[in-house]
């Protein structure tokens, strides 16, 4: 693991993380370019920057023992190489507000996944150049979302130079937004969508995906098919796909939420 803090002394509540998934290189750019060319002269606060398998990202794989997005908090005594790194992040990153960056093939545009929304993730969400943000919460286990102060964002296609540059924009944003960095921050109106079903492969076969990410899918439609027409999976009620993908994933084809509505009215009321 490669840990940089850069900006004034001090401990860093501001950082972020690329590389958890190790095929997924876009903000190990981001932070690399930032490291090379990024204003860190004029950083307000300190921040600590990571990139978190290297093992894994040298190999251009997606892990090397187990997936570090599935492990969280981890185990430092643990057998499994990211079992001791989600243990050893978490000790770096400390009580840090955190961005995290992943890519995928299944959207060109980038995008926020989050779990248990608060409203300071609601700030840095509309704060990030990203039109939506799905919410995880209740539905996934294990990952960096579900860690009280983490957020992430995806950006696509997976290894390509756009999403390398989408995650410096998202990371510079980022910073702005937690005042690390001067510069104004431009809000975009951002979307919540509540996920709440996750769509699964059945073994051997291959997929059609009917529908777009983000676009509402009316009660019955159908969001996808097996290449032989045996299986087919219908809209129940209204849903927006997320993530959704033929190909991204060997067991999964995506998640579908159930909700959608701008991110400042979906803060729960405490």
């Amino acid at each position: 693991m490669r840990v940089e803090t850069v900006g004034p002394d001090g401990t860093p509540e501001v950082a972020a993380v690329g590389a958890i998934h190790g095929d997924e290189p876009a903000g190990v750019r981001a932070i690399e370019r930032f490291l090379a060319e990024g204003p860190t002269e004029h950083l307000r606060r300190p921040v600590r920057l990571v990139v978190a398998n290297e093992r894994a990202l040298a190999a251009g794989e997606r892990f090397v023992d187990a997936d570090l997005n599935r492990v969280f908090p981890g185990d430092a005594d643990a057998a499994a190489h990211e079992r001791r790194l989600a243990a050893r992040l978490l000790a770096e990153l400390g009580d840090a507000f955190v961005l995290g960056f992943h890519s995928t093939v299944s959207f060109n545009e980038p995008f926020g996944t989050l779990a248990d929304l608060t409203p300071e993730k609601a700030r840095l969400m509309g704060a990030l150049p990203l039109s939506h943000a799905a919410d995880f919460t209740g539905v996934v286990e294990g990952r960096s979302v579900n860690l009280p102060r983490f957020v992430n964002v995806e950006v696509g296609p997976q290894g390509t130079d756009a999403a390398a540059d989408d995650a410096y924009e998202c990371l510079l944003a980022y910073l702005r937004a937690m005042d690390a960095l001067p510069g104004e921050v431009e809000p975009t109106p951002t979307t919540h969508y509540r996920v709440t079903d996750l769509l699964e492969k059945e073994p051997g076969r291959t997929y059609r995906v009917a529908v777009e990410n983000f676009e509402r899918v009316p009660d019955g439609d159908v969001i996808v098919r097996s290449r032989d027409g045996e299986h087919v999976v219908r809209a129940e009620g209204d849903v927006w796909p997320v993530l959704l993908s033929a190909d991204g994933h060997e067991s999964l084809l995506g998640y579908t939420a159930n909700a959608a509505r701008p991110i400042e009215t979906a803060v729960p009321s405490r």
